[in-house]
């Protein structure tokens, strides 16, 4: 069975659509089966609240007089690109101030347009004969600028990768403060009310088609900047009217330690043409997975610790190796069940019709890493694999043959379980045959605070750390947490001798 676009609204004109947002899709065809939900059901509303860093606004500041040919622009000390032409300027949610740092940006600027603030812009050009003007200064409204355009580069992303640190400090990073020691799980996406995962074919949604975006009506241009719908990450640009959008759907945020970024509440309509259509609507969170990326490593090829589902990550508290872990999510479900709902309600009321894709975006899509011209060394092409260690049962008297058997200064301490949990080097084996003390085994002289490396950092990461920690050694921990290798400074001063000599 199928039901036409023009027969839906036709429904939405004469206020007899029949709209539901997506949580409420699966219970309705569970009750009432597929065929008899398509009777019940024209279009379903999805929705979704998050940091999208990948936000910005095309503005226009009409023509000074004398004219000026603006090769510089900042709006509220926050510089926006002006590589555009006279009057133009594109400002990314993104870019910092030159006066207050991270804690004020491009976001910011657009929450204050949006909130009826106005703005400082200032500007510096070299002046040429057609535009003489070199300088200006002057305080701007929404309402003074030609056009105040939103064009998201990457939004709605249709699903995010979680966010673990199993290292010994806290990281600050766009999914927010990672505790140290795995001491939290973050995650982002509203899951099954999130657009792309309720028509992850991408039939209804693309080009052309009318979204809620910020408060305002907006529009899909197409699919979005680093999209891999065709493993799960596809993403959307879109665009709309910065001046008619609200403050209640547009939010500026600094996170601790990283930067600014901009919350987007962004819906998408989806007409129920077919069967097959309303089957994907009905997915749940238990249906959606992604993975828990260990940020701790600082490469792009992040190790996966375990898979988990949207159920599971909204429950509170997931399972990692047997230990309890809280998660916490940076966008807001509350929120992005407002945006489906308010969305609903502007349909419901004849405000917006639907349409379906003028160019469909590729389903199947995987985007490319950087194509690196230069090779980076990874750790794992120098590491040495051939490693000594000790049980941290182990006596300490043992501890000193095999240092000296091995011909290295470096004991990597495992746990009976296989696990790294300290490393003792000649200085400390030294200092306890050396004095008195009670130290009998690897236990009470080893260091536990040990700083690691993974088979693909690059080398030139893994040296800063030995220089920032004042150490000669790394053990080198796979994805397992198994200890792989060991990574010194010998090792080190080797790759950079042959570097030096090329």
């Amino acid at each position: 069975m199928e039901k036409s676009l023009d027969l839906i609204n036709t429904r939405i004109r004469e206020g007899n659509a029949r709209v539901v947002t997506a949580d409420r899709v699966p219970g309705i065809v569970e009750e009432l089966g597929i065929k008899g939900a398509l009777e019940e059901v024209d279009v379903v509303t999805t929705g979704t609240f998050g940091a999208m860093c990948s936000s910005g606004a095309f503005m226009n500041f009409g023509h000074s007089d004398p004219p000026i040919r603006m090769e510089r622009v900042w709006i509220n000390d926050v510089e926006a690109y002006a590589g555009i032409a006279a009057v133009d300027a594109y400002i990314g949610a993104t870019q910092k101030s030159e006066t207050q740092g991270i804690k004020y940006g491009g976001a910011h600027v657009l929450e204050d347009l949006v909130s009826g603030n106005s703005v400082h812009l200032r500007a510096q050009s070299r002046g040429t004969d057609c535009y003489p003007r070199k300088t200006i200064e002057i305080d701007l409204l929404a309402e003074d600028l030609n056009q105040a355009v939103m064009v998201n580069p990457r939004n709605a992303y249709q699903r995010y990768m979680a966010a673990i640190n199993t290292t010994e400090r806290p990281l600050y990073t766009y999914m927010g403060t990672l505790l140290p020691n795995s001491g939290n799980v973050s995650y982002s996406g509203a899951g099954m009310l999130s657009p792309i995962p309720n028509d992850p074919e991408f039939r209804t949604i693309g080009s052309g088609v009318p979204i809620f975006l910020c408060g305002a009506e907006g529009m899909i241009i197409g699919e979005g900047t680093q999209a891999s719908p065709g493993n799960g990450f596809g993403t959307l640009m879109t665009t709309g009217n910065l001046k008619d959008m609200s403050k209640d759907f547009l939010r500026a945020a600094t996170f601790t330690g990283y930067g600014s970024t901009l919350y987007v509440g962004l819906g998408v309509p989806i007409p129920v043409i077919d069967e097959d259509i309303l089957r994907r609507t009905a997915i749940r969170d238990e249906d959606i997975m992604t993975g828990i990326a260990d940020y701790g490593v600082q490469g792009r090829d992040r190790p996966v610790i375990r898979e988990v589902s949207y159920a599971e990550l909204k429950s509170g508290m997931i399972d990692i190796g047997g230990e309890e872990v809280k998660t916490s999510s940076l966008s807001s479900y509350r929120k992005a069940k407002e945006v489906a709902c308010e969305l609903k309600s502007r349909i419901e009321n004849g405000r917006m019709e639907l349409s379906l894709p003028t160019r469909r975006i590729n389903p199947a899509v995987i985007a490319r890493p950087m194509r690196d011209t230069v090779h980076t060394p990874r750790v794992r092409e120098i590491m040495n694999t051939k490693v000594v260690t000790i049980y941290e049962d182990e006596e300490i008297s043992t501890a000193a043959k095999r240092l000296l058997r091995g011909e290295t200064n470096h004991l990597p301490v495992l746990n009976r379980e296989g696990k790294l949990v300290g490393i003792v080097t000649t200085f400390d084996v030294s200092k306890a045959v050396a004095t008195t003390d009670k130290a009998k085994i690897v236990l009470d002289i080893m260091t536990k605070k040990v700083v690691t490396t993974s088979p693909g950092e690059a080398v030139d990461i893994a040296a800063r750390k030995l220089e920032k920690h004042n150490i000669s050694a790394l053990p080198v921990i796979d994805s397992q947490g198994t200890l792989a290798g060991m990574l010194s400074a010998i090792d080190l001063g080797k790759l950079f001798e042959k570097r030096w000599k090329a």
